[in-house]
């Protein structure tokens, strides 16, 4: 069930008593787009805790684990998330949570997006997702900078010039044809509902995705003045309503995304955008370009989004009054970036439950009690 406010501040103000450690770690440089290296603190050999052994509910449909097509069971539900160094606590602690809360843990399987810029980055992001989740069905596949290399425009956050940020467009290439749906989350969001709600969301007529939608937003602010001035560009709005979405939560029928060709109409717009700058803000704008006003509007609860604060300070946020399904740190603020800094606004104690991070100092201690420790151990999918 979705968490109330009330509950919401308890666990705050519960969690916020402990002490929380904050980890150390070691710098890795990684090549950007643009040719210019980017430092980000990960550490040399990154641990986590094995997450406890989530199993379905009687009710739920058993899948066979022995079938090679297993993929293709109609009654998995399919998420698909990146995975990078950076994002990589937000993104095990963002299947902590989906695992945690759902009545069916057993049949999700996770669809894991990295970047081919570092091939052997592969087996690694699979040990961590194997040795924090043994039994997790999941898949790692490897995203090719270069089909969007050249058309990625500079934003005004470098976080958001980042390939991986467009590989949302490609799931439907990436991800095999008998797939027809599947939920795509950003790695900076937990989950306190049963995902296999959002899953049930039925997307009506020939709507693509899903979405909460903002209408109160203001929508113009995204595009340039050159576009609203240009009838050839604005058109595109016409006869529509278009409302604001977050491109962080999605459901995408990946059927009517291959027919439509939807990501050559995304990437049309990246090629408009390289020699006109009509909008700002990365890989949100061709997103409202090609589905705004066309969107399946979802329950606000399953994005209470802009927890991170703006995308230019680290400011604190508050929740949307309401209930909440999904809590999620879109801005410039990650729970994680600021619990380790030792300056974590409140609503960052709500993320740190989900976190299995272990920092290095604790690494020694950890191995010692897994040794003493019994218990079953489940191979991976």
């Amino acid at each position: 069930m979705f968490l109330s406010r009330s509950i919401l501040f308890v666990v705050v103000f519960s969690f916020s008593a402990c002490t929380l450690p904050f980890p150390t770690n070691a710098i890795r440089s990684f090549a950007t787009h643009n040719g210019y290296e980017t430092e980000v603190k990960v550490d040399s050999f990154m641990q986590f805790r094995e997450a406890p052994e989530y199993r379905n509910q009687q009710r739920c449909t058993q899948i066979d684990r022995n079938n090679v097509q297993m993929v293709c069971d109609p009654s998995l539900v399919h998420i698909a998330m990146t995975i990078d160094w950076y994002y990589i606590r937000g993104s095990i602690a963002a299947v902590h949570s989906v695992l945690k809360h759902t009545s069916c843990p057993q049949n999700l399987f996770f669809h894991f997006i990295a970047s081919d810029s570092r091939l052997e980055s592969k087996e690694e992001f699979s040990r961590i997702v194997e040795s924090s989740f043994p039994s997790l069905r999941f898949k790692i596949y490897m995203f090719r900078e270069s089909l969007v290399q050249n058309l990625i425009s500079p934003s005004i956050r470098e976080a958001l010039d980042n390939p991986l940020n467009y590989a949302r467009s490609y799931l439907a290439d990436l991800l095999v044809d008998c797939i027809e749906r599947v939920i795509y989350l950003d790695s900076d969001v937990i989950v306190v509902d049963d995902i296999q709600e959002l899953w049930k969301v039925s997307l009506t007529g020939s709507r693509v995705i899903g979405a909460p939608e903002y209408c109160h937003a203001n929508f113009t602010r995204y595009f340039s003045y050159e576009f609203w001035s240009s009838s050839e560009f604005s058109e595109v709005f016409e006869g529509k309503k278009p409302c604001y979405f977050n491109t962080g939560v999605m459901l995408m029928d990946l059927v009517r995304w291959r027919e439509g060709d939807y990501t050559r109409r995304i990437e049309k717009w990246m090629e408009i955008q390289k020699e006109r700058r009509v909008y700002k803000l990365g890989s949100l704008p061709p997103f409202l370009l090609v589905f705004g006003g066309d969107v399946e509007a979802i329950e606000h609860r399953w994005n209470q989004h802009g927890l991170g604060g703006d995308n230019v300070k680290n400011s604190c946020r508050t929740l949307h009054p309401g209930p909440v399904s999904l809590l999620h740190w879109s801005g410039k603020g990650k729970p994680w970036a600021r619990l380790d800094a030792r300056k974590p606004c409140s609503i960052d104690f709500l993320w740190a439950p989900y976190d299995l991070y272990i920092p290095p100092h604790h690494t020694h201690h950890y191995h010692h009690h897994q040794r003493i420790a019994t218990g079953t151990t489940y191979s991976s999918f």
